[in-house]
């Protein structure tokens, strides 16, 4: 085996072995939990100071943030930074897909879970459960929770929606608060009901009269990759923010940020390379910080087709 073979984990030669294998990348760990106990990832962000001022105007204004921009460009991850840096708690996230509905970000209610549940203990004459066991509020219902300080909020991917979710959204964005009707229709004696949330570490809040009302209206970050246009009355109630591609004095800064200013040396063709094959949404920004991570680990990236593998195109035919 040469020197440059130390790099290679698997082999291919059907040889079994042991192997130690090397740390990952800062932006695979799980860095433990924060202060307050909840689970944190590495997470640096850096970000101009143009875009952040329109991110504080969102947060003056508590309107929703639709935020824009090509694959990597950190749509989804500055709503991370946000929650970070304003000390709000771990972001609660709503991935959005063709089959997403409103109600499922809301609440959800597992009639067939009570029935069965109801039905076991009433042959064991013992007490009927409580409704609340059986509903979750989901990533928005919990956003609207009532709290002294807002949460973050992340819609990802609004475009990839059904094309009436983003109107299904308005009351809710207008009003800050939804009605649990499975709740609202409980005689007074039940108007209080404890039911779960959908944070990561659990917990329950209690819902009155089925109404659940924010105080402090949540921080929403909406992306979208601009595969269609959203209704203007959508739009009317968001603060847009389309995040550039960053350039080469930016690229640099990131892989600083992220692996350390030694990360800088002897990276240079790794740089052009990517600027040279980057077109408008078809490389992302944690590409390069792969490869500048392999080569930082010992990787022959010269290796027949590896700098292609790891700076491949994003669009067209796989």
């Amino acid at each position: 085996m040469t020197q440059d073979d130390g790099w290679r984990l698997f082999r291919g030669d059907r040889t079994p072995r042991e192997v130690d294998f090397p740390q990952a990348p800062p932006w695979r760990q799980f860095a433990g939990a924060d202060a307050a106990g909840h689970r944190v990832r590495h997470r640096p962000y850096l970000i101009g100071r143009t875009e952040a001022d329109v991110v504080s105007a969102a947060l003056h204004l508590r309107r929703p943030l639709l935020v824009t921009g090509h694959p990597g460009t950190g749509k989804s991850s500055l709503a991370h930074a946000v929650a970070h840096e304003l000390r709000l708690g771990p972001v609660l996230q709503w991935p959005v897909n063709s089959r997403s509905v409103l109600k499922d970000a809301l609440y959800g209610y597992d009639a067939i879970g009570r029935l069965r549940e109801t039905h076991l203990r009433r042959e064991h004459d013992a007490t009927e459960p409580d409704i609340g066991t059986f509903v979750r509020l989901g990533p928005l219902g919990t956003a609207l929770v009532p709290r002294a300080r807002p949460r973050v909020l992340l819609v990802d991917e609004l475009d990839k929606g059904d094309v009436d979710l983003p109107n299904d959204l308005l009351t809710v964005f207008e009003e800050g608060e939804f009605e649990i009707p499975e709740l609202s229709r409980l005689p007074e004696a039940q108007s209080e009901v404890e039911v779960l949330t959908h944070d990561p570490e659990g917990g329950r809040v209690t819902v009155t009269r089925g109404l659940v009302r924010c105080r402090e209206f949540p921080v929403v970050v909406i992306t979208s990759n601009g595969e269609r246009d959203f209704p203007p009355a959508f739009l009317r109630r968001c603060v847009r923010l389309n995040l550039p591609d960053p350039d080469e004095e930016r690229l640099r800064d990131i892989v600083a940020a992220h692996l350390g200013d030694g990360a800088l040396s002897n990276v240079d063709d790794l740089l052009y390379a990517f600027l040279n094959r980057r077109a408008p949404g078809e490389l992302a920004t944690d590409q390069l910080l792969n490869a500048v991570f392999l080569r930082k680990g010992g990787v022959n990236l010269n290796a027949e087709g590896l700098l292609d593998a790891v700076l491949h195109r994003l669009g067209g035919t796989v």
